[in-house]
């Protein structure tokens, strides 16, 4: 049994004084009390619930929000964290979240899951408070959460011989419990459309992932990879089959692949920015947190929050 999580978030202690490294960043526990005050404010509105648990136990919280006065005619799943250093990822999910309590569109259900993987979090929250600058991808039991979902696991291209270190997957489908709550929620809920929010690229890729042919509904996701470049405007991202960012990739094992190829979901993997990386810094280049969160977040996050607004909302 979860707790409520309005009586789990009044035991967070936000972080005063956060290290200049992610100050423009919120950290956990600062999130989920500011989240806390939104659910007391938006009873009707937004609705806290736990999908399940990561390895070390912290619950995996969801919000659903939608207008109190219309029946949801569509369903939408935005999800981040799944990669510890991706911290962009969640402010953006954040920023949907808020945006949408204030003002829900009639006739959309969102649901946000703003931190899948809270065990690699934390241990990231931990690095830079001592000033450690250590790379973290996998959650506590360092597994890709990205590379552990069962639909084109499977690496049949010539170039698994070559680079095979590029074709691995986790050791079985839905090995972690991250991964199984996220399962068990898009069978529950059989969204309509999804966004897998991460870092960094500059692209909104679709299914597959796994396979160089196009999926059935090709010129439909191309469509709406369309809707969300009109709404970035400038410097938006590419639409991109994430299988052909290069003839050589595939990415197998992926979330978009599962939600699309096992419970018909329009799935994305949103790459947000383009870096933040420093050149021209002393150790610009060295420090793990800046390659995927750049030291000025506002733009980056606009930019994610046009489009995942794109996706939810466009015909």
């Amino acid at each position: 049994m979860f707790p409520d999580f309005v009586d789990w978030a009044a035991d967070r202690i936000p972080l005063v004084d956060p290290p200049a490294m992610a100050a423009s960043y919120r950290f956990a526990d600062t999130a989920w009390v500011e989240l806390a005050a939104a659910v007391r404010a938006r009873p009707g509105t937004v609705e806290a619930y736990a999908i399940g648990e990561s390895h070390r136990g912290e619950p995996i919280w969801a919000f659903d929000v939608s207008d109190p006065g219309t029946v949801p005619e569509r369903e939408v799943l935005v999800f981040a964290g799944i990669h510890a250093l991706e911290w962009i990822s969640t402010e953006v999910a954040l920023d949907v979240l808020h945006e949408w309590i204030a003002l829900p569109p009639p006739g959309v259900r969102l649901t946000v899951v703003p931190i899948l993987n809270p065990d690699g979090r934390r241990r990231v929250e931990g690095d830079l408070v001592v000033g450690a600058n250590t790379y973290r991808r996998g959650n506590q039991g360092n597994v890709d959460l990205n590379r552990d979902f069962d639909v084109n696991r499977e690496a049949v291209a010539v170039w698994k011989a070559v680079i095979p270190a590029r074709y691995g997957t986790s050791a079985a489908a839905l090995s972690q419990p991250e991964s199984r709550a996220l399962d068990s929620l898009a069978n529950e809920r059989r969204f309509d459309r999804a966004a897998s929010l991460h870092a960094f690229g500059g692209y909104l890729y679709h299914p597959w992932s796994g396979r160089w042919a196009r999926p059935p509904d090709y010129l439909d996701l191309h469509r709406l990879g369309r809707e969300m470049e009109t709404a970035q405007a400038g410097h938006a991202y590419r639409t991109r089959q994430l299988s052909r960012w290069g003839f050589f990739f595939r990415a197998h094992g992926t979330e978009i692949d599962h939600l699309y190829g096992k419970y018909g979901t329009s799935a994305w993997l949103i790459e947000l920015t383009r870096s933040g990386l420093q050149p021209g810094k002393r150790d610009g280049m060295r420090a793990f947190f800046r390659w995927y969160n750049p030291e000025r977040s506002t733009a980056h996050r606009q930019r994610g929050v046009a489009g995942v607004r794109a996706l939810a909302l466009a015909p």
